[in-house]
């Protein structure tokens, strides 16, 4: 598929314009909020997880993930779909334990490199007082 697209074929173009256009509209949206509100951008992004949230949970995020392929894997409305879709597939198999420990299923690798670079970027640069 990666040779296909290199060779610029029709689909992977078609492909390319949907995930920049649905990351398009988060981000003008984001900005829309961010300059018409008194939100600030950590309200606004966890906003934007409980939306992919609610989405996944209605069936939608699926869809969305169908049409617009990785540009709805990378923003991070697709981190709210992750939690859910992980406890929702955790839960059916160990019940409710398994809805807490699903959440971390699909998330696990981008927290703990979230984690790892903030110790070791806090350990080479110097807050500012």
């Amino acid at each position: 598929e990666i040779l296909r697209c290199l060779v610029g074929s029709e689909m992977c173009i078609r492909d390319s314009v949907y995930a920049f256009l649905f990351c398009g509209l988060v981000c003008m949206i984001a900005q829309l909020i961010l300059d018409n509100t008194k939100l600030t951008p950590g309200h606004v992004t966890s906003l934007f997880v409980v939306i992919g949230a609610f989405l996944d949970i209605a069936g939608i995020y699926d869809r969305i993930v169908l049409y617009a392929g990785a540009g709805a894997l990378i923003p991070i409305t697709s981190f709210g779909h992750l939690l859910i879709h992980g406890a929702m597939e955790t839960g059916t198999t160990l019940g409710p334990l398994g809805l807490a420990f699903g959440i971390f299923n699909l998330t696990s690798a981008g927290i703990s490199i979230a984690l790892f670079l903030s110790f070791v970027l806090a350990l080479i640069f110097k807050p500012r007082h």
